[in-house]
């Protein structure tokens, strides 16, 4: 353990946030802190921190001052160099979905979905991919349970090779992986490595298992599937920054079935799909095409002649229509 900390400021790194209580790692070691008087709206006691970019979240860098009981007080959040932020799941009284910063400070994007147990859903994938590429961020995709492979039957090893050639296509890395008998675990391992990479993926995908199968020594509690509803159980309840060394860091999530862009402007949602790149302003009405009914649309022309995969069209549609409501 480190010198005793007391009487100083420090800048440290948000590893853990649960209500009202915040893990920082900083001089070598983990301190609980909690939160400044002075970061809650008008000084006045509320126990609800701003929503105006100033809540912290896991990743953040902050200034702490600690006291001789070693105790943590946050009370500067240092400038982010990006945030990713979704639209809250519980809507706010009268209906509007509120901002949810999921982390910040991140330098990759990994979508983490399942061969199977749960069966994955590839819209859900667009949606995260979507969030990387709207916070300027490079996103690599792991598909956990390989080891299931075998059990799958015609159509579903199809679809699942067609998913994999489509998103390698437009220039994502696709990682198979299996907890169970260790494939493609050293590549992933190497892709994440000097990186603080954010994990994003449904409850049951095998998250933690995968986490554990490279980095031991963590021993975090794995959940289960259920053979009912074929959905995962919670086992990450909090976010949290775990360390495979010195340089690499994962943001390990709680896992999501609904997933929502915040502040979705649907007339720049097709910057968010990299493959229609080529087709944008060749369009018959230019900057003015919808690329839904209208004629001459550039884009709805190559879905048909396949250069844009369709269910990648689709999932372009649902979430146009996702930032209009």
């Amino acid at each position: 353990m480190s010198k005793n900390l007391n009487n100083t400021e420090y800048q440290g790194t948000i590893t853990f946030k649960t209500t009202g209580l915040y893990h920082v790692y900083l001089q070598g070691r983990e301190l609980p802190c909690t939160l400044s008087r002075q970061l809650y709206p008008g000084n006045n006691g509320s126990k609800t921190p701003q929503r105006t970019g100033l809540d912290p979240v896991v990743g953040d860098r902050v200034q702490v001052s600690c006291n001789q009981a070693e105790q943590g007080v946050i009370t500067a959040i240092l400038p982010r160099e990006n945030q990713l932020s979704r639209r809250a799941a519980s809507p706010k009284p009268g209906g509007y979905a509120g901002e949810q910063v999921i982390a910040a400070n991140v330098d990759q994007v990994v979508p983490v979905f399942a061969i199977a147990q749960p069966i994955p859903k590839w819209n859900l994938l667009d949606r995260y991919l979507a969030l990387a590429e709207s916070a300027g961020l490079p996103a690599l995709i792991c598909i956990t349970k390989s080891d299931l492979i075998p059990q799958l039957d015609t159509q579903e090893r199809e679809e699942l090779q067609d998913a994999i050639e489509t998103y390698r296509r437009i220039g994502y890395p696709v990682h198979l992986t299996s907890s169970e008998n260790g494939e493609g675990l050293d590549n992933f391992r190497q892709a994440l490595q000097g990186k603080i990479s954010v994990f994003l993926g449904k409850s049951g995908v095998g998250k933690t298992s995968l986490l554990n199968a490279i980095q031991p020594g963590l021993g975090l509690r794995v959940g289960i599937v259920s053979a009912f509803t074929g959905k995962g159980k919670h086992t990450t309840t909090a976010m949290q920054l775990l360390p495979l060394d010195d340089t690499t860091h994962i943001i390990d999530t709680p896992g999501t079935r609904e997933f929502g862009l915040w502040d979705l402007d649907p007339d720049e949602l097709e910057a968010f799909f990299p493959e229609f790149a080529p087709f944008l302003g060749h369009c018959k009405f230019r900057a003015g095409c919808k690329h839904e009914e209208e004629p001459g649309c550039a884009v709805r022309k190559a879905v048909m002649e396949g250069h844009i995969h369709p269910r990648r069209y689709q999932s372009y549609i649902r979430l146009k229509e996702d930032g209009l409501q």
